[in-house]
């Protein structure tokens, strides 16, 4: 590896024992802060501690380690450019002949390995993980389901849509079916409520008018109770917060693909889809200009480049956050909603590595 030199090794070295220092360290205080907020329904409830390490902080562990990875990646970088600098190693480095496009390549390439890792975490590990300690949490601490939804207008498959004014335990009431082929209404079938079967699984259709639709006369029939077999389960109607980030990627996508046929909201699913992708991309963003502040000495040494790198990094995530509130609202999409903070920010790692390299 010619390429990649002593002084490579040297800052790659730097840059991901000082991520990972970090993000340790932040970790071990976030578990506790959790324990001692969590203690007295651990005891309570005496639940096992087995299933406290295990389905819980194993799975705790990977989700705020992602979580935390784009601000202690610019804190890294900050922190131990920072100390390279005062200690002039930067100015040794840069006499020596190497140059500042030169120098970028080893916190890119750094760079690189924890985009790569975080975007395996976010896309792969952390949804079965999330999935898990959600599960610990509904078991033991508390509910995070709501049962209830109103109004609602889905296509359950194509060309075929239902209508319920409120849906809850399993009945929804003031139920509507359509059928349509060839954009022309063929069957519309109204009731006063419909009721999951368990035991059957089917379901349960009372006090029902159905109207079948040709092209010369209509049929209409009526009824107590009907049993039938549509695609759907009560599970469609149950609202869990966050449920988006219990899946894996693959699966993401595919209950987005369901969301838009059923005519769903998807709009959070959106996002968590785009800030897979965004935010390891963020980590080379934060990088550069993490470094390129960091690799001059000014007045106020490494307490201005931490001050000034925290404020840069809370203004991207007060920027991410504000930005995700338009998406929901439906003001803004969801892929500008989400990348448009990088892009920003972008611009502004190109202006502060050209006034570094200068």
């Amino acid at each position: 590896m010619k390429w990649y030199k002593t002084i490579d090794f040297y800052i790659t070295r730097k840059y991901l024992g000082t991520f990972f220092y970090a993000i340790a360290l932040i970790l071990s205080i976030a578990i506790v802060f959790d324990i001692s907020e969590n203690l007295d329904e651990f005891l309570s409830k005496e639940i096992p501690t087995s299933d406290i390490i295990f389905d819980y902080y194993l799975n705790f562990i990977p989700y705020f380690a992602n979580l935390f990875s784009p601000l202690f990646t610019f804190i890294a970088v900050i922190y131990f450019t920072s100390k390279m600098a005062y200690n002039t190693e930067i100015i040794a480095i840069l006499s020596s002949g190497v140059s500042f496009s030169r120098l970028m390549r080893p916190y890119l390439i750094s760079a690189l390995i924890i985009g790569v890792f975080s975007f395996l975490l976010g896309n792969f590990i952390i949804p079965p993980a999330n999935k898990t300690m959600i599960g610990f949490r509904e078991k033991y601490i508390r509910q995070s389901k709501v049962t209830t939804e109103n109004n609602i207008h889905r296509q359950i498959e194509p060309g075929v849509y239902i209508y319920m004014k409120s849906f809850s335990n399993n009945i929804g009431r003031s139920f509507s079916l359509e059928r349509f082929e060839d954009g022309k209404l063929k069957e519309k079938l109204t009731s006063r409520d419909i009721r999951w079967d368990e035991e059957n699984e089917k379901w349960v259709i009372r006090s029902y008018t159905k109207r079948i639709i040709y092209d010369d006369h209509e049929d209409i029939s009526k009824g107590y109770q009907i049993d039938t077999t549509l695609t759907m389960t009560p599970q469609d109607f149950v609202v869990t917060k966050n449920e988006m980030e219990t899946y894996t990627t693959p699966d993401l996508l595919n209950e987005i693909s369901l969301m838009k046929m059923r005519g769903i909201n998807y709009v959070e699913w959106e996002l968590e889809k785009h800030k897979r992708i965004a935010n390891p991309f963020s980590t080379f963003i934060l990088t550069v200009i993490g470094m390129s502040l960091a690799s001059r000495k000014i007045k106020g040494g490494l307490g201005l480049h931490l001050g000034l790198g925290l404020l840069l990094a809370f203004s991207y995530i007060l920027f991410m956050q504000i930005s995700t509130v338009f998406a929901i609202s439906g003001s803004t999409p969801p892929f500008v909603a989400v990348w448009i903070p990088n892009i920003c920010y972008a611009v502004i790692a190109l202006f502060v590595y050209r006034w570094a390299a200068k």
